[in-house]
C-alpha cells in the first residue's frame, strides 16, 4: 500500500512545483515558530545549512504528529552570506539594502527536505547553491526594483532568479530546483526508493 503524501507547507509556489513534477499530495500548514527555532539555532552556533535542515525537519514533524500513517514532506530554504542569515525583506527599502549588501559577493542558498512518518524523521537532505552577484550599478538596481516591485518581497533574497532577478548574477553553482527552493532530484529519487513513485 502506498502511503498518502502530505506537503507540510501552504506555499502555492512549492505546491505548484510538486504538481508540475507529477506528484499527488495534500497540503497542511506546519504549526511551528520559525523565529524561535532560528534563535535557538543561533544560541547553539549552528550553521545556516544546519538551520535549514532543522526547519525542514520541524515542519515535517509538526504535521506528521497530526497525520499518522502519512508520509509528510517538510522543507525550507535558508539564505546566508557567510554566517549572516537573510530573511524576506519587509519592504522595497529593505530589499534595496539587502541587494546592495550582496553585490560583488557569493552567498549560499541551503534548500532542505525532510520526510516524517508517524512523528519520526525517516530521511532528510540539504542541497546547496552558490550564488555570485555581479557588481551591478545603482541605476540598474533602481530600474530593477521599479520593474519588479512588491513581487520581490516574496523571495528571501529580494530576487527571483526565474524572472528578471537573473540579471543580478554573474555565476551560479547549483541546480535550478535547489535555487528556487525544492531540490527535486533527491526528492524524486527518495520517493522512488520508498515506492511512492515507480522506479
Amino acid at each position: 500500500m502506498v502511503l498518502p503524501l502530505v506537503l507540510a507547507s501552504t506555499s502555492p509556489f512549492r505546491k505548484q512545483l510538486l504538481q508540475q513534477a507529477g506528484l499527488e499530495f495534500t497540503t497542511a500548514a506546519p504549526d511551528i515558530d520559525e523565529r524561535e527555532i532560528e534563535a535557538r539555532a543561533e544560541h547553539q552556533s549552528l550553521s545556516p545549512l544546519q538551520l535549514a535542515d532543522i526547519l525542514g525537519r520541524e515542519k515535517a514533524l509538526a504535521v506528521s504528529r497530526k497525520q499518522m500513517g502519512a508520509l509528510v514532506l517538510g522543507g525550507d530554504q535558508v539564505m546566508a552570506l557567510g554566517e549572516t542569515v537573510y530573511h524576506k525583506p519587509k519592504d522595497l527599502t529593505q530589499a534595496r539594502a539587502q541587494l546592495l549588501s550582496l553585490r560583488g559577493a557569493t552567498h549560499v542558498l541551503n534548500s532542505s527536505l525532510a520526510f516524517a512518518k508517524d512523528g519520526e524523521i525517516i530521511w532528510s537532505h540539504v542541497s546547496e547553491a552558490q550564488m555570485s552577484v555581479r557588481m551591478f550599478s545603482e541605476k540598474f538596481l533602481d530600474d530593477y526594483l521599479d520593474k519588479v516591485g512588491d513581487k520581490i518581497l516574496k523571495s528571501v533574497g529580494g530576487y527571483q532568479i526565474e524572472g528578471m532577478g537573473v540579471q543580478l548574477f554573474s555565476k551560479v553553482n547549483g541546480d535550478y530546483f535547489t535555487i528556487i527552493g525544492v531540490p527535486l532530484f533527491p526528492l524524486l529519487e527518495k520517493l522512488r526508493e520508498l515506492g511512492v513513485l515507480h522506479a
